[in-house]
């Protein structure tokens, strides 16, 4: 069988739902929207939902019935209950929820194309998302780098104590998370393409200057992360900034045993 395109794999996608009894709607994600195809490279995958009419959510789960190429589908994985990820023979990847409109009311639209919708579940979505978002507070970057620093001291706790396993997630994950959220709110970029649903996509495009530092240390045994992140920190975020919780990177440090980085 030739390879398929990523154009060709779409359209595979849209008629294998149009076709489905049970299916009223169906919208691409992320970089597999048209609309965002300059995004797009060779790691792309598809991202999508599919939309079920009520009561027959359980008929679009049966994916292998109505996914393009099935004898090339290596294996279906379940992401929760509604949540699919699905490998191909030659690497492709589709990852997608499939799932009534009240089923998938919690969802948030950023990025996408609706390309069916039957129903009206789908424009009832983007409706909503648009309000969740404008409900969302403000971006706290002083909340987000105390954070950091609490985080950072716990994993470190952690791994000290034997549980490096758990400390090492604390540390990488969680402290990570709030740190890129504060550099993005802090720290101006010439990328205007901000990931809503996850700001580390495309952080290195955005902060070449800064992404290496923070792969290195994420690259390194728990602590030392921790104590390249509690630095790098307070050198990008700290300067000329008032709001920085410069206290709590003291107190931090002094309870880890660490040498001031200021």
């Amino acid at each position: 069988m030739p390879d398929r395109t990523f154009e060709s794999r779409t359209d595979l996608l849209v008629e294998a739902v149009r076709e489905h009894p049970a299916a009223v709607g169906f919208v691409l994600l992320g970089s597999a929207a048209r609309s965002e195809a300059a995004r797009r490279d060779e790691w792309s995958d598809h991202d999508f939902f599919v939309i079920a009419a009520d009561g027959k959510g359980e008929e679009v789960r049966d994916v292998r019935s109505w996914l393009p190429d099935p004898e090339r589908v290596v294996t279906v994985a379940r992401e929760g209950a509604i949540g699919f990820a699905v490998l191909y023979d030659d690497g492709h990847l589709m990852e997608f929820a499939a799932a009534t409109g009240a089923e998938l009311g919690g969802a948030t639209l950023v990025h996408h194309d609706v390309v069916i919708d039957e129903d009206g579940t789908l424009a009832a979505l983007v409706e909503s998302s648009g309000r969740r978002a404008a409900d969302e507070p403000q971006p706290d970057p002083a909340n987000d780098a105390a954070l950091v620093l609490v985080k950072l001291m716990v994993g470190v706790g952690r791994a000290r104590r034997g549980e490096v396993l758990s400390g090492g997630e604390m540390v990488r994950q969680w402290a990570v998370k709030h740190l890129v959220l504060a550099i993005r709110a802090r720290v101006p970029t010439e990328v205007r393409d901000r990931e809503a649903i996850d700001p580390a996509r495309r952080f290195e495009a955005a902060y070449p200057q800064i992404a290496p530092r923070l792969a290195a240390a994420l690259a390194a045994p728990v602590e030392e992360a921790a104590r390249a992140l509690h630095a790098l920190a307070r050198d990008v975020l700290e300067p000329g900034w008032e709001e920085f919780p410069s206290a709590t990177a003291d107190v931090v440090a002094a309870r880890l045993g660490w040498a001031s980085t200021t």
